[in-house]
């Protein structure tokens, strides 16, 4: 497994994370948790590194579950990303983020736990809380990381004016945001000011919740799986013109000899060695297709046929519902 490294301040990790949310079956549909652990496993055994969590994923169950896969695991061998301050409410219902200094330490002393840790190796707030400055919230992380609890800090879904004053505060390892061919608004401004600042990217969604994984068909989403259910970019009459795109991009992918999931993550990485892409896999076979990407090397004219392909703002449909796009720092 290659390896970046986040930013100048942040740490080495392999060159693909995994993302665990959907290992816990509150936001897309049943997930099997001996399969979840064997994933995890098989993830590590594949020298990935960088896992990333959050407290409110499955209200505690991601964290529980990642604590029972890591266990018996040396500490040094895999680096812990956790988001914190995401409200929820009994069932799929969100409530608001809780950035204030105490809630911090609150959060983060209830994930320790969890997790069965002394340590979070990046922590980060999920959304940014529009009544607590950014400034007071970076503040409380950086009291954690010189009691010892913290290793890093993130950020997660900001502009680039927020960025600039939480880095003033203290250096920041990376922001983790969605990007993808589908999702491209961070070009514009908010990656220029990482890279000006020597700040890594985490890009979570690259193959937008498996939109352009090239197994999705057009159809409605099964039951319990809340976020495609209410995803514009999922919704009839956008789905059908998206995958369009998808086919389009399945004829560069063979003729490339991978997968359009492997041409997707691979186009990610070739975006910059300062940006890592987490793979949301839940089962080993999953895993397994999304490895491969690493090993693979685009030419100028490789990406030109990509974006090609899917150009960008081709997609239809935000990606996310209208009341969720409020609290996001960049749009689609």
């Amino acid at each position: 497994m290659q390896t970046r490294t986040l930013g100048r301040t942040g740490p080495t990790v392999s060159a693909l994370g995994l993302g665990a949310m959907g290992m816990s079956g509150d936001v897309y549909g049943p997930s099997d948790r001996a399969e979840s652990i064997a994933t995890v496993h098989a993830a590590l055994e594949a020298g990935v590194t960088l896992i990333d969590t959050g407290d409110f994923y499955g209200m505690g169950h991601n964290e529980l579950l990642l604590a029972e896969a890591l266990r018996g695991r040396a500490r040094d061998g895999y680096l812990l990303s956790v988001k914190f301050g995401q409200l929820r409410g009994p069932g799929p219902t969100l409530g608001g983020q809780d950035n204030r200094p105490a809630a911090v330490k609150n959060f983060l002393a209830h994930s320790l736990t969890r997790l069965g840790t002394d340590h979070v190796d990046i922590y980060r707030p999920a959304r940014l809380d529009p009544a607590v400055p950014i400034e007071d919230t970076v503040g409380a992380i950086k009291e954690m990381i010189d009691a010892g609890y913290v290793r890093h800090i993130g950020l997660s879904e900001v502009d680039a004016e927020t960025i600039r004053r939480a880095h003033a505060v203290h250096p920041i390892a990376d922001l983790q945001i969605e990007y993808s061919l589908v999702s491209r608004a961070v070009e514009a401004e908010v990656l220029p000011t990482l890279r000006e600042l020597g700040i890594g990217l985490t890009a979570y969604g690259v193959l937008s919740r498996g939109l352009i994984s090239g197994h999705w068909n057009a159809g409605p989403a099964a039951p319990g799986d809340f976020l495609r259910g209410f995803s514009p970019r999922f919704a009839s009459g956008n789905v059908e013109h998206n995958l369009a795109l998808v086919e389009a991009l399945r004829r560069v992918a063979g003729a490339k000899g991978c997968t359009v999931a492997q041409l997707a993550i691979a186009w990610v990485a070739a975006q910059g060695a300062d940006i890592v892409p987490l793979i949301g896999a839940r089962t080993r076979a999953r895993l397994s297709e999304a490895l491969p990407a690493t090993d693979i090397t685009l030419s100028t004219d490789d990406i030109a046929g990509i974006e090609a392909a899917v150009p960008k703002g081709a997609a239809r449909g935000d990606r996310y519902p209208a009341a969720f796009m409020a609290d996001l720092g960049v749009g689609s």
